[in-house]
């Protein structure tokens, strides 16, 4: 299943909210350089869904705000 997400980062903590319009907005701790944020928000929804990391990918907007997250 495919998701529309956006990303805050440099947030007080990780975490996964509903946000209007049925898209999940993520908010990670860590920068949006070398991949670190994109790393951050594939742990949060890893954990938010209760599966693996490796059943969650970023298929589109590697380097923006909003994203698209493929989860299997």
């Amino acid at each position: 299943m495919k998701y529309a997400i956006k990303v805050k980062t440099n947030a007080k903590e990780n975490v996964v909210l509903n946000g209007p319009g049925g898209e999940l907005q993520v908010r990670v701790k860590a920068p949006p350089q070398e991949g670190r944020a994109n790393e951050a928000v594939i742990q949060a929804l890893a954990a938010y869904f209760k599966i693996p990391k490796s059943h969650v990918a970023i298929v589109g907007g590697l380097k923006s705000k909003t994203k698209i997250v493929q989860v299997v």
